[in-house]
């Protein structure tokens, strides 16, 4: 009888317990927590973001590729934000007279500097070594400019460069001028009156008693 009295106190203590810490937490109202993601610097939206509930068992929910979401939480409940390239953020859903909430949710871009790389073609420092030694130096500028203003160098340069429009036309006013020069002394020695070689060839032949 003793041992039942015992279990039966033990139970009843047990039970006032759990009544006080029931009091003590009452039970959250749950909110609909709507709101869409962008980023912070552009108002981009942010997909497929993830999305956890830090005070409640950790639930976990996910932005669609429009950056938007919609689940229950609860009153002052901390929901956690992450997706790769972006800093994690964090809010807590306020209380509220209504049983819903929306937003905007701001996400900052993590930006990592990485140290800078240099890829080299030598598989060690050996052959390394090996290459600067069997390397080919140009020659300085002044030994190239020399070599390019060569005579031989110009002349071969000037065969297969095209005229430039300049020397278009000057050639061709001098052979415009050429063609004019050459067509008036065609025509002024047509006529044999006007011909000093026919007169001197007709002055020859009367000297000489010719009478053609």
């Amino acid at each position: 009888m003793k041992f039942c009295l015992k279990t039966v106190i033990v139970f009843i203590m047990v039970g006032i317990t759990m009544g006080v810490y029931a009091q003590e937490r009452p039970t959250k109202k749950l909110i609909q927590f709507t709101g869409i993601i962008q980023n912070a610097d552009s108002s981009v939206v942010v997909p497929y973001v993830t999305i956890r509930n830090t005070s409640y068992k950790n639930q976990t929910f996910a932005a669609n590729h429009q950056g938007y979401f919609s689940f229950v939480a609860h009153e002052n409940d901390t929901i956690e934000f992450t997706a790769i390239g972006y800093k994690t953020t964090q809010v807590i859903i306020p209380e509220s007279e209504t049983n819903r909430h929306s937003g905007i949710i701001k996400m900052e871009a993590s930006v990592t500097a990485l140290p800078a790389v240099v890829v080299l073609p030598w598989a060690s420092v050996e052959e390394f070594n090996l290459a600067f030694l069997a390397l080919d130096v140009a020659d300085d500028d002044l030994l190239v400019a020399k070599r390019n203003l060569s005579r031989e160098s110009l002349v071969a340069m000037a065969r297969e460069a095209p005229l430039s429009a300049n020397e278009l036309q000057n050639y061709q006013a001098i052979s415009s001028h050429q063609n004019m020069t050459n067509r008036n002394i065609n025509q002024r020695y047509a006529n044999p009156l006007l011909n000093p070689f026919a007169w001197a060839k007709f002055i020859d032949q009367i000297s000489k008693g010719s009478k053609k």
